[in-house]
């Protein structure tokens, strides 16, 4: 394993980012490395922001982003694996 075990959110977001800002959100499920899951957005100016998981506008992206049929994760995947998932432009 590359990564250390640890969490790389030290502190969240909660604060709505609007949509068009998010170039890519990547999320993080609870593993050894941390006992909580993260949601990283990264903005279009390349900035990377920590997500407040339990915010009503994040949990309504990620659950747009799993609910997509090209963002399920393979049973045979690792655990550790992060996703990145492309923001719509729309």
């Amino acid at each position: 394993m590359t990564g250390e075990l640890q969490c790389r959110c030290l502190q969240t977001h909660a604060g709505l980012i609007p949509p068009k800002r998010i170039a890519n959100v990547e999320l993080i499920p609870e593993g050894p490395h941390c006992g909580v899951p993260e949601v990283i957005a990264t903005l279009r100016d390349g900035r990377e922001v920590c997500l407040e998981p339990t915010a009503p506008w994040v949990k309504m992206i990620v659950t747009k982003i799993l609910n997509r049929p090209s963002s399920k994760i393979p049973v045979d995947q690792p655990a550790l694996a992060d996703t990145v998932i492309p923001m719509d432009r729309k």
